[in-house]
């Protein structure tokens, strides 16, 4: 079965990701053919599928250690592979096509805890990381090769098991001639820095801080939950920065950090963001400052990032955006106004003919892909793991 799929030319494969802001499920079926090293990619479809309340809900419980008790991370994993199994159904569909027209699915799964700094565990210093939705029920339910758990090797091989995103990034977007930032700003920030004619070793990646994580808790607050997001950044559109509370939280010591490093919900997840809106109340910020406050917050981690880490050795031409944070109006004009004394013009994945809703699904299609034909799947100079590896856990249907 596997040295069939190997040969193939051309392999359609569906890519899924559910990240930090637990939206949903983002599918992509692509079509993956070309040179290992530059592939060509063609987008079939494209679907995203909502998590219904409860069990987003459910899925919340599960970040913090004192309520994602066994049972419930076991049970929930495989729920989340019963539905990202209808998800990878779905998509197919959509492009009509019907499952035995598609060879192979790669399933990120939910990170529901991210720990890449050592700990010391009974004498022995431990890293890891948990990602749910069980790989076999998915191919089970598919009846296709699925490939899932992709983090742990790169883990194992002294990485921070992050970004992995950065490593699709460098097959298809990589240019000659000019240095491009490639910014996902989904529930956390991240960046790549592709040089000109980068080669593997050359490209590096990071989490930046918060992307759309305490704006979406912000706004959830502030509504009641009745708004999990600030839509096309509209309610932030409407306040004005508060430069003292945006000075105070731009001294989080995350920010200086050195490289390689990531983050996620356990830093700024809901202890942190009830800390902000403490502060707010204390200094009688309007909501609607609040939030300009919070998404000029990402917009400033991200030229912290460029000045910091980026700038010294590469002028970079473009910012491209992709992820949620692509559609909020707000954050990429807060974007615009910090890069363009840089020199540096802000686009969106659309810009270049992408999907930003689609670009982190197309990245783990391209990582199954190579799992299987058992090419490694990281870029250790982004993730400071020792060696290159192959990502990925295969369950045959």
């Amino acid at each position: 079965m596997l040295e069939n799929l190997r040969e193939k030319p051309v392999r359609r494969v569906v890519g899924m990701m559910s990240g930090t802001s637990v939206d949903g499920v983002d599918a992509a079926l692509v079509e993956i053919s070309g040179k290992e090293t530059a592939p060509r990619v063609k987008l079939l479809a494209f679907r995203n599928t909502p998590f219904p309340k409860e069990v987003r809900e459910g899925i919340f419980t599960l970040f913090q250690p004192e309520t994602a008790t066994v049972d419930k991370v076991g049970a929930m994993n495989f729920l989340l592979g019963e539905i990202y199994a209808q998800a990878a159904l779905e998509v197919i569909r959509e492009a009509g096509l019907t499952p035995g027209e598609v060879d192979l699915v790669g399933s990120h799964g939910q990170t529901i805890w991210h720990a890449p700094a050592a700990e010391d565990y009974w004498g022995r210093p431990v890293r890891y990381t948990v990602q749910i939705g069980e790989g076999s029920v998915i191919a089970q339910r598919t009846g296709l090769v699925t490939v899932s758990d992709f983090r742990v090797a790169d883990m194992a091989a002294g990485g921070q098991g992050a970004p992995l995103v950065p490593f699709s990034e460098y097959l298809l977007y990589r240019r000659e001639s000019e240095c491009i930032l490639l910014q996902n700003i989904g529930g956390i920030g991240n960046m790549t820095v592709m040089p000109a004619a980068a080669r593997p070793e050359e490209v590096y990646a990071f989490d930046t801080g918060p992307g759309n994580m305490i704006i979406d808790a912000v706004i959830s607050h502030i509504t009641g939950g009745a708004k999990s997001y600030d839509e096309g950044g509209a309610m932030a559109a409407r306040g004005t920065v508060n430069r003292e509370l945006l000075a105070l939280l731009q001294k989080e010591p995350y920010y200086a950090l050195p490289l390689p490093k990531t983050t996620g919900r356990e830093l700024f997840g809901t202890q942190y963001t009830a800390g902000i809106l403490e502060r707010a109340r204390e200094q009688g910020v309007s909501d609607a400052d609040l939030m300009a406050t919070v998404t000029d917050l990402t917009a400033w981690s991200i030229e912290d990032a460029y000045r910091r880490y980026v700038l010294p050795g590469h002028q970079a031409m473009e910012l491209v955006v992709g992820g949620g944070g692509g559609y909020n109006k707000t954050l990429l004009g807060y974007l615009a106004q910090r890069f363009a004394p840089l020199g540096v013009m802000v686009k969106t994945q659309e810009d270049l003919g992408w999907s930003s809703d689609a670009k982190e699904a197309v990245a783990f299609a391209l990582m199954a892909d190579c799992c299987i034909r058992e090419q490694a799947n990281t870029l250790p100079s982004v993730t400071g793991a020792k060696r290159p590896v192959v990502m990925g856990k295969i369950s045959l249907a």
